[in-house]
């Protein structure tokens, strides 16, 4: 059977897909009579210029792959988690009482502290939508999607309630505990000699968040749950009549999807604002969808579509700054790629799958001949 590459499939079909969004990019920067060159120069620049460019962008990416795993692994059980948002708002509630409520003595205990309250709370955001799924029948993109606004509802009425400091103005927690505040990548990185700018929220949540996709890379592809979780995804009929249990498998990937999501928290949340604010996750549940969709739900992709996108975040924010193109153009560009990456995959990947195919067949019409 003629059969596509794997490293054509993960990596030259998205590098297509992202050639053709430049493009449609270009072409739209272009209509509104900005200099699509000159454009892409202050991304670059304001992305990954200097190390100070680059602290942004790694922190927005760090945030990016721990949603995007969180959907990841839904997916590979053919379930669409779309409530990362509200986990990760709920993740945010779980740092914070940890962080608030523990006197921790050092940041080491604290880390471990947070990510396991970050990770339970998240966890409890998807596990009823899970359950409801497993033993209801209630459709999951329905259930995660409304969760997102009762996690909002619920954040917002504590901030605004029993969270607030005294007298405080802003919709917020006080600061945590100096014994709480984790270290930047200036600080790891000057372990070993390399300069980096202090001004910069990227923090030591980056190498957990690397961390997760090695865990998730074996857990997926060297145990035998994540076999179970890829044959449910497969085929639900035949992973039943190989005895592996529906309703385990959807609890269990959506526990894991949850609290990937909720350990983002310790990234935004206690490593970078210090304390829980509004909205600490800025919509990096929902892009977590498209660095999923884009990384092929792969760990490996995952992370590659995280860093993608953390320097889309950083270089939009430098374009609206330095130039008259609006804040809003990142959006569009960011739309065009999960466009081209997602509902137009099919678009890219049929005439790939074509020209291998005849150069599969080219040498054995040779041979007979």
């Amino acid at each position: 059977m003629n059969k596509m590459p794997k490293w054509a499939d993960v990596v030259l079909i998205p590098l297509i897909s992202l050639i053709l969004a430049a493009f449609f990019s270009a072409l739209v920067i272009w209509a509104i009579g900005e200099d699509p060159i000159n454009a892409l120069q202050v991304m670059i620049k304001g992305a990954a210029g200097s190390t100070y460019a680059w602290g942004y962008t790694l922190y927005y990416a760090t945030n990016f792959i721990f949603t995007g795993l969180a959907v990841s692994i839904a997916f590979h059980a053919r379930l669409f988690n779309i409530g990362g948002e509200g986990q990760a708002m709920l993740g945010g509630l779980g740092v914070a009482i940890v962080c608030l409520y523990i006197p921790w003595p050092h940041w080491t205990l604290a880390l471990i502290g947070a990510s396991i309250g970050g990770a339970l709370f998240g966890v409890a955001w998807a596990v009823i939508p899970a359950f409801l799924q497993a033993k209801r029948g209630s459709h999951i993109v329905i259930t995660t999607i409304m969760f997102n606004f009762i996690a909002a509802a619920l954040l917002n009425f504590l901030l605004i309630g029993m969270l607030k400091p005294p007298g405080a103005m802003d919709v917020a927690t006080a600061k945590f505990p100096e014994a709480t505040h984790l270290p930047n990548i200036h600080e790891i990185l000057g372990l070993v000699g390399i300069p980096f700018s202090k001004a910069t929220p990227a923090n030591i949540s980056l190498f957990i968040g690397i961390a997760a996709c090695v865990a998730l890379w074996a857990l997926i592809w060297q145990t035998r749950l994540g076999y179970e979780i890829r044959s449910f995804g497969r085929s639900e009929p035949a992973a039943k009549y190989a005895g592996i249990n529906r309703t385990r498998i959807i609890m269990l990937a959506m526990v894991i999807s949850g609290g990937l999501a909720g350990m983002m928290a310790i990234n935004n949340v206690m490593g970078e604002a210090e304390r829980l604010v509004l909205n600490a996750v800025e919509g990096a549940g929902f892009i977590g969808i498209a660095v999923a969709l884009m990384g092929r739900s792969h760990p490996f992709g995952v992370f590659l579509a995280a860093i993608l996108f953390g320097f889309l975040y950083q270089g939009g924010a430098e374009l609206a700054f330095s130039t008259s193109i609006p804040r809003e153009m990142i959006v569009v560009i960011q739309s065009l790629v999960i466009l081209f990456t997602g509902a137009f995959d099919n678009m890219v990947r049929a005439p790939i799958e074509r020209l291998f195919m005849r150069l599969q067949k080219s040498p054995n019409v040779a041979s007979v001949e």
